[in-house]
């Protein structure tokens, strides 16, 4: 029979951890992080023993005399003397309770912090861990499902051999989730159904979601029977088929079953289906499927967690009174994929109606929330999230209030660029609110050893740094804004089409004449040059004050952002700089120009590989979505295209004109000089002569 502790809990060597006989495979996956978590602070590996063997610390279910909190999760720290020497028991109330109590033993006394991983937290060992006795109970989080949705995840794909990724990438991934105590993952987009990214999440404890494109997680209509029309309206019993294998596959999981109807290829279904043109036909028929993907569940699986992504036109229907649905569904309200809560642009349609449930909108309400966004406009990819802390602490705790709090999924891209802010969406989730200078500052403790006010200065200054690029404080350039119109401006210009607007890119800049979109352009991009220019350098005299280790580990994720911010505004003020030279007729210093554009866009290119040391190595190979890699064969093919306005056909003109001795420009003979200048050479030495003849 043990009593409560008095005496201080000493740990070093090999600790000995008592465990039950049998325990679930989540329990197992957390004693392994604790047992190397433990051997990294301590320097041994810990000795695992049956329960009831003496111990230093005992993992074990809860009971009654424990008064563990009795709900879902719950976890406890309990103090023991057991044979004369001070024990702590770590209970929970159920296989993620006592994940999660391993999880945050392991933070609190050991010092591993959630993404220890995916920000090279550094972990030094110690002689001894100290623990006072002291009984502990967690808190019950704000939200019951929160979770991560691993979306846009290329650098993942692409960071390892194997397709689809392998346990080892997403091993690390859920470790995280979990360590930020996460319960649920979308883990990766329509990848295939072979791959182990839902087997090992279930394996892991987490509950598994789905994609609002891909309702009950079932195989796209188009992939299981190519060729057919996609429509319900004429062939139900195939959809149904589809719904019927998802269920029969997942039943014995733990699944929150999205209720969704979608048209291929995430877009509104009607696109394919053109007969459903009112909104009450769209709606009765979203309702419609809805109650039968419902009903087929409720048959199958056992008290049925259901959800419904009110996401683009589904909310706006639902808002509307189109959309019936079930009164236990949790309705899933989405932000417009730049942290504010209102509906997401189309194209250059932007009207931004409140995404959040009325007052009198009863039933359970969540948020899908993006820290990390692709657009092909202006969306952060690559980099942070690039507003404020205090603007997501008000944006979520408001839909707290409107009573969106039963259900949380951030949009967590490739972790590594986000750790910062899913930390504060940690926070968040957990507590339901935030003190942001707080939490930042316990951050920068967490991670560095030293300098925190200047690092912390850094992570506030970076949303300062950032370009708004419209009237609206979520209007905030990401990387993607300064590739995805700067190819669109090159296709357009070069396909000749420059005496007509580029219809897409009026969001940005207006339907307005070319020239005046390319000018809209160049006026911010000045803007945002200096802004990240005086960024960078703050960022650059606080890691040179740091230790080796520490300055790597602040270039990757503080210094990393604001370089691609800065190369990519460089890259694309020198593009639009180079189409107004074009314009009038300059076509060397338009040349000049589009290598200065080219260079600038290189050295975003040259961070992503700097990134990749170590562990990293690779893990920025597949850019696929803002692509940097494109966008500088882009302009590459630009300044060739320009250097055939006036250079060609022997590439030889600007030289002799601009650039050739005088004593040598009348008098040389033609078949002595044939060799042209490379693009980099010729723009070089034209970029010094223009400058010392006040030409560019």
């Amino acid at each position: 029979m043990s009593q409560q502790s008095n005496e201080a809990l000493r740990l070093k060597g090999r600790v000995r951890i008592g465990v039950p006989g049998t325990y679930p495979s989540p329990v197992a996956h957390a004693i392994r992080m604790l047992a190397r978590d433990l051997e990294a602070v301590l320097g041994a590996e810990p000795e695992l023993v049956a329960e009831e063997e003496a111990a230093e610390l005992r993992i074990r279910l809860a009971a009654e005399e424990d008064r563990c909190p009795e709900r879902p999760e719950a976890f406890g720290f309990r103090s023991h003397m057991a044979g004369g020497r001070p024990r702590m028991d770590i209970v929970g109330r159920d296989e993620l309770g006592l994940v999660y109590g391993i999880l945050e033993f392991s933070r609190l006394h050991l010092g591993i912090q959630p993404f220890w991983f995916w920000a090279d937290q550094s972990i030094a060992e110690r002689p001894e861990i100290v623990i006072p006795p002291q009984d502990y109970d967690a808190p019950a989080p704000k939200v019951r499902y929160r979770g991560w949705f691993v979306n846009d995840e290329v650098c993942l794909i692409g960071w390892k051999e194997p397709y689809p990724p392998s346990r080892e990438v997403w091993e690390p991934v859920f470790e995280a989730l979990l360590r930020c105590g996460g319960n649920m993952v979308i883990p990766g987009t329509d990848l295939p159904r072979d791959g182990i990214h839902y087997k090992l999440a279930a394996e892991m404890g987490l509950w598994v979601t789905h994609h609002h494109a891909e309702p009950l997680g079932a195989e796209m209509f188009l992939r299981a029977y190519p060729g057919r029309t996609a429509s319900y309206q004429e062939a139900p019993e195939l959809f149904e088929a589809l719904w019927q294998e998802a269920i029969e596959e997942q039943k014995d999981m733990k699944v929150l079953w999205v209720l969704s109807f979608r048209g291929q290829g995430d877009k509104p279904f009607w696109i394919d289906d053109p007969a459903f043109d009112t909104s009450e036909k769209r709606g009765a028929m979203i309702s419609r499927v809805i109650r039968k993907q419902y009903d087929m569940i409720a048959s199958a699986v056992r008290n049925p967690v259901y959800c419904a992504a009110l996401y683009g036109e589904i909310a706006e229907l639902y808002k509307g009174g189109y959309v019936d649905l079930p009164e236990d569904v949790i309705k899933v309200w989405a932000d417009n994929g730049y942290g504010r809560m209102v509906s997401r642009r189309h194209g250059n349609q932007n009207f931004r109606v409140p995404a959040l449930p009325a007052a009198d909108d009863g039933g359970k309400h969540g948020l899908y929330y993006h820290v990390t966004f692709h657009d092909l406009q202006a969306s952060n990819h690559l980099t942070m999230f690039p507003g404020p802390a205090s603007f997501l602490k008000r944006e979520i705790e408001s839909a707290f209030e409107a009573g969106a709090d039963e259900y949380l999924l951030l949009n967590c891209g490739n972790i590594r660029p986000h750790v910062y802010t899913l930390d504060v969406l940690r926070e968040l989730w957990n507590a339901g609110t935030i003190d942001v200078n707080g939490h930042l500052g316990q951050f920068v403790r967490d991670y560095y050893s030293s300098h925190h006010d200047e690092l912390a200065a850094l992570y506030q200054s970076y949303a300062e740094a950032a370009l708004p690029y419209g009237p609206h404080e979520d209007d905030l350039a990401g990387d993607e804004y300064y590739h995805h119109p700067a190819r669109k401006i090159i296709g357009h210009w070069l396909q000749g089409k420059g005496d007509e607007p580029h219809p897409r890119l009026a969001w940005a800049v207006g339907d307005v004449p070319f020239e005046e979109q390319v000018k809209g352009f160049e006026a911010r991009l000045e803007q945002g040059m200096g802004r990240w220019k005086a960024w960078l350098e703050r960022c650059s005299e606080v890691l040179a004050q740091l230790g080796p280790d520490e300055r790597r580990r602040a270039a990757d994720q503080l210094m990393f952002h604001g370089a691609l911010h800065l190369s990519g505004c460089e890259g694309f003020y020198w593009l639009c700089r180079s189409y107004r030279e074009y314009r009038r007729e300059r076509c060397p210093q338009a040349f000049v120009f589009a290598s200065e554009s080219m260079w600038a866009y290189q050295k975003g290119l040259d961070v992503l590989r700097d990134a990749e040391h170590g562990k990293w190595d690779r893990f920025y190979r597949a850019d696929w979505l803002t692509n940097i890699e494109s966008t500088v064969q882009n302009v590459d093919t630009l300044r060739r295209f320009l250097r055939m306005h006036g250079d060609s056909p022997d590439f030889f003109l600007w030289y002799k004109e601009y650039l050739m001795p005088v004593t040598e420009k009348y008098i040389y003979l033609e078949n002595t000089h044939r060799n042209p200048l490379s693009d980099d050479e010729l723009a070089g030495r034209l970029k010094e002569y223009f400058q010392q003849e006040g030409m560019l």
